[in-house]
């Protein structure tokens, strides 16, 4: 008798495993329903700005500068990409100072688009 309830236990707490990792990946709950395209021109005002907004420049306009870093305008977005600091904050590459501080590094689509932006000579378009 004993053994007949513990393996109706199992198979019961088995079932009830199997059932509640069903929706346990967060592809199959949040399927991504923005395209990530990098293959097009990468623009700054409808792509890199937006983005900038959104990560970086809560913390580095001319009125805080986090870490003594100035970005807020083209010229100084321009000087962050070029001299390399951007992407390797942002990408967390060894060396640099991890970004967004505080916050989740960009996903792969959002780091991908400023690496491309970079590679274009991050032109103001």
């Amino acid at each position: 008798m004993k053994n007949t309830i513990t393996l109706v236990l199992v198979i019961i707490s088995s079932f009830t495993g199997l059932q509640s990792c069903y929706y346990d990946k967060a592809d199959m709950l949040y399927p991504n329903t923005i395209s990530c395209d990098t293959t097009a021109v990468v623009s700054y005002s409808q792509k890199i700005v937006p983005l900038f907004q959104q990560q970086c420049y809560s913390c580095h306009l001319s009125a805080s500068m986090g870490g003594g870093i100035l970005m807020g305008n083209y010229a100084a977005d321009k000087a962050m990409a070029v001299n390399g600091k951007l992407y390797g904050s942002v990408s967390y590459a060894s060396g640099y100072s991890p970004m967004p501080k505080g916050a989740n590094k960009l996903t792969n689509c959002q780091l991908a688009l400023v690496k491309k932006w970079i590679d274009s000579g991050s032109p103001n378009n």
